[in-house]
């Protein structure tokens, strides 16, 4: 055989290979892809159980000591205590929510309620006062005469507010079924900490794949304990308000706050009705409602300044690194973005950290 036949064999069989890649790479594409149309559905629900897994993890393991060892006990355990913990606060002010409803859509059906008449100071209130003066005055004169004119409004808040009711019960179911694939995956924790590593180790390599699997944990871990320590910090807050106010149930309201802000469910959905009771109730004076109304306000919006603060405590890497990567990612996001963004942006530097350290890494 000569040398050009030789020659164009060669090319005919680097050519095959060539196909043979871009095929195999091209299966491996679409696989990809479909695999990610089946699995996208619960996309969400696998990240927030991975990040209640990690995060419950050492807790789950300390309690598996004190049962004996039985991994699978101790994941339920912790499932049905975070069950309760959640479903019964929520209950009774869904509960709670509905009967006001439902007590107040009969009194003004029954013409049964009264408004009583403004005082002469709401109308001097800097650039809304003379509004809701005139306002207040018509409902106070013939309450059935104003909700009838204000109909379409009104039907337009109550769908607005069902969808608001809808979306926080889907968000707690959710969190739900998050939790118990939580569980499950706690009770397999070490098969799955093994996998997490190998797969670390093959993308980054066995020097840095232990580091980096560690420093994701370590990340999830910190922005989840801040996301429960902003809960905690803004349900003493809120209670205090409400104590200062002497708004009835304070501390069952501080608790359901403490709940809901652990399931990521703001705070603002307790505070606004107190407000409401505060100027629906006579023992206020203007100056006093003004004034409780603003600490509720900042009080139920304060998760918003707080979780930036006290996010990536602990983590081996720079307080400003973790904040950005939390703001970007909610930004993008939301809720789950903020731990996926830290945990991101982490890596991120930890590499070109080491890049710049020593380039041939």
């Amino acid at each position: 055989m000569s040398i050009d036949e030789t020659n164009e064999v060669d090319r005919q069989k680097r050519r095959a290979d060539l196909m043979d890649v871009l095929i195999r790479a091209g299966l491996i594409l679409a696989l990809a892809v479909l695999c990610f149309e089946v699995f996208s559905p619960f996309l969400t629900l696998m990240a927030w159980a991975l990040i209640l897994a990690v995060t419950l993890y050492p807790m789950h393991q300390k309690l598996a000591r004190k049962v004996g060892g039985k991994q699978g006990l101790s994941a339920t355990i912790l499932v049905l205590a975070g069950c309760v913990l959640l479903i019964a606060p929520s209950a009774a002010l869904m509960n709670s929510l509905a009967d006001s409803v439902h007590t107040t859509i009969e009194k003004v059906q029954k013409n049964e309620v009264e408004i009583p008449p403004p005082r002469d100071s709401v109308a001097e209130w800097p650039l809304v006062g003379k509004k809701i003066h005139a306002v207040w005055v018509k409902a106070h004169a013939d309450l059935p005469a104003f909700i009838s004119s204000m109909q379409p409004k009104i039907g337009n808040i109550a769908k607005g507010a069902l969808g608001m009711v809808a979306g926080i019960a889907g968000g707690l179911l959710g969190f739900l079924a998050s939790l118990i694939v939580a569980g499950i995956m706690m009770a397999f924790g070490k098969g799955g900490a093994q996998a997490c590593l190998a797969i670390f180790e093959r993308i980054v390599g066995p020097t840095k794949g232990a580091e980096f699997a560690k420093l994701s944990t370590a990340t999830i871990r910190a922005v989840a304990q801040g996301v429960i320590g902003v809960a905690f910090i803004q349900a003493i807050v809120v209670g205090l308000c409400l104590l200062l106010a002497s708004v009835p149930w304070a501390g069952v309201l501080a608790v359901i706050v403490l709940v809901l802000g652990i399931a990521q469910v703001p705070a603002i959905l307790i505070t606004l009705p107190a407000i409401g009771y505060i100027w629906s109730t006579e023992g206020y004076g203007n100056v006093e409602a003004i004034v409780y109304t603003v600490l509720l306000f900042v009080a139920g919006m304060a998760d918003n300044v707080l979780k930036p603060l006290m996010l990536g405590r602990g983590v081996d890497a720079p307080m400003p690194v973790i904040l950005l990567g939390a703001l970007g990612g909610m930004a993008v996001g939301g809720i789950q973005g903020m731990f996926v963004g830290a945990t991101l942006l982490a890596l991120g530097y930890q590499i070109f950290k080491g890049w710049v350290v020593d380039p041939a890494t």
